[in-house]
């Protein structure tokens, strides 16, 4: 006669050892902030990040006759010293799986895509908020350097220009997702960060077109300066254009490409 071992609940038997429930998303918010962070790599690349950060901030300090000195002028050389790294740091998170063909063990973990995406989605937003907040200590810091050389600075930082401000640096980031996600490939979407800016400004000298609707040089500069009016039908198309379609594109993409 065998006995059964099998547990038992109040006559019912309980559910098997390998019904496991969804993955929590803050778990996979953490694994993807270590992918984001942990890294020699990651850490080099957010070490650069800083440094350009800094290094870009001394040229108001050091040639104060090139740019305005104010509190927002300086705070706008510190966005654009976040911006010219961290889209990169977003892009890899986004291709490094792709590149290191690690995403067949990621996607087996978690199979709904989209969970993983929206992760990678939240860790880039973490990080871009974390870069503004950093290129604010280093303004902060400027403007002191600047103050103790006995220059006066004039103190026109506003709440629009503080927004401003952080959706500049948050949009950049966005960019790098949205060409992360679509391009799937590391070094062409690194490569397209910086070429296709480029091209469109270019493009932007020979047709008001481009530059007033598509240019992010021109329109994601006014949000950086909180110059709205006038300026929100240009600013968002620039948006959709640069973020929205891209990003919808790529989580298609990501979602229907096969996994070997």
């Amino acid at each position: 006669m065998t006995t059964s071992l099998s547990p038992r609940t109040h006559g019912i038997d309980a559910a098997p050892s390998s019904a496991l429930g969804p993955i929590p998303f803050a778990r996979l918010v953490r694994v993807e902030w270590a992918k984001a962070t942990d890294t020699r790599a990651a850490r080099w690349l957010l070490a650069l990040v800083a440094l350009s950060t800094a290094g870009v901030m001394l040229v108001p300090v050091l040639a104060p006759t090139s740019f305005d000195q104010t509190y927002a002028s300086y705070l706008g050389v510190a966005a654009v010293g976040v911006a010219i790294l961290l889209p990169v740091v977003a892009i890899l998170l986004l291709t490094g799986e792709w590149s290191q063909r690690s995403v067949m063990t990621t996607f087996t973990q978690e199979p709904r895509r989209i969970r993983v995406l929206n992760a990678k989605l939240v860790v880039s937003m973490v990080l871009g908020g974390g870069g503004a907040v950093f290129g604010g200590v280093v303004t902060a810091a400027g403007l002191g350097l600047a103050s103790a050389s006995g220059r006066a600075l004039e103190a026109n930082l506003t709440v629009g220009a503080i927004t401003g401000y952080m959706l500049f640096v948050l949009l950049n980031v966005l960019a790098g997702v949205a060409l992360g996600a679509l391009l799937q490939s590391s070094a062409t979407a690194i490569a397209a960060c910086f070429a296709l800016p480029a091209a469109f400004a270019l493009l932007g000298t020979a047709s008001t077109l481009v530059s007033d609707w598509i240019d992010m040089n021109t329109t994601w500069n006014w949000v950086l300066e909180n110059d709205w009016a006038g300026h929100v039908p240009q600013i968002s198309f620039s948006i959709v254009f640069w973020v929205g379609v891209p990003l919808a594109a790529g989580f298609v993409r990501t979602t229907r490409r096969d996994v070997t």
